[in-house]
């Protein structure tokens, strides 16, 4: 079985959709036969590197509300996090432009660390405060995760991976991606949303059973049957054979 995500590591819902997914994956008896792709999507990709307001004051600005209803809203937000098990510190979040930290993301997948680097760069941002476009610090976050920081800083600061993310945000958008998160099973089955554990669990089961191919009944050497052009004809006992 395969999934692919389309995810922004400034995007809430998706790291929440993560832990709920990876939830029902704990549950679900085929778990290691799943095969996770990572695909990039920016929520805004005209934002600038060096963002000069705080998150709650851009959400703020955005909604035309006050910084304690962002708070607010925020708190709500961070609730639903805490019942996955993580946690999220709204009021020091650097924002950023997300480009660079998905080619980093692509590159780590390349050397076979995808998973733990799409978990560091969602910690990164939402829990521990870490400013995801600076390249430095995601050389940081590269050493972390076991891959080498020169290496990691070399491709942040060259081109590389650039247009491994327009590829992924391109096909995103030819499946009708207009939002994260976004979960595409076997090209087949799509899941948008943050969704219930419970519903993650049930699609996997569904799926999995789905796509299987047929299962054999009985002992197929008992039964007659034609093939290649001919049949057999089982020998029929006569009575000079049983003499």
């Amino acid at each position: 079985m395969k999934i692919d995500i389309w995810s922004d590591y400034q995007c809430p819902f998706c790291y929440i959709g993560k832990a709920r997914l990876q939830k029902a994956l704990e549950q679900f008896p085929h778990g290691e036969q799943v095969e996770i792709n990572y695909k990039s999507f920016e929520l805004d990709p005209s934002a600038e590197r060096d963002v000069p307001m705080t998150n709650n004051e851009m959400l703020a600005s955005k909604y035309n509300t006050t910084i304690e209803q962002v708070r607010q809203m925020n708190n709500n937000i961070g609730a639903q996090a805490a019942q996955e098990g993580l946690h999220f510190e709204f009021d020091s979040m650097i924002l950023t432009n997300s480009f660079d930290a998905h080619r980093l993301m692509q590159f780590a997948v390349a050397k076979g660390k995808g998973a733990a680097m799409d978990e560091a760069l969602f910690r990164a941002f939402f829990t521990d405060s870490r400013h995801i476009g600076d390249h430095e610090t995601l050389a940081d976050i590269a050493s972390e995760v076991g891959l080498d920081r020169a290496e990691a800083l070399s491709v942040l600061q060259s081109d590389r991976y650039g247009e491994d993310v327009r590829r992924h945000e391109k096909l995103g958008s030819q499946l009708g991606v207009t939002g994260v998160p976004f979960f595409v099973i076997n090209d087949k089955y799509a899941v948008s949303g943050a969704q219930p554990t419970e519903m993650f669990a049930s699609a996997l089961k569904d799926i999995w059973a789905e796509e299987q191919p047929l299962q054999m009944i009985g002992d197929p050497s008992q039964g007659e049957q034609c093939a290649d052009g001919s049949c057999a004809v089982p020998a029929v006992e006569n009575d000079t054979d049983k003499k």
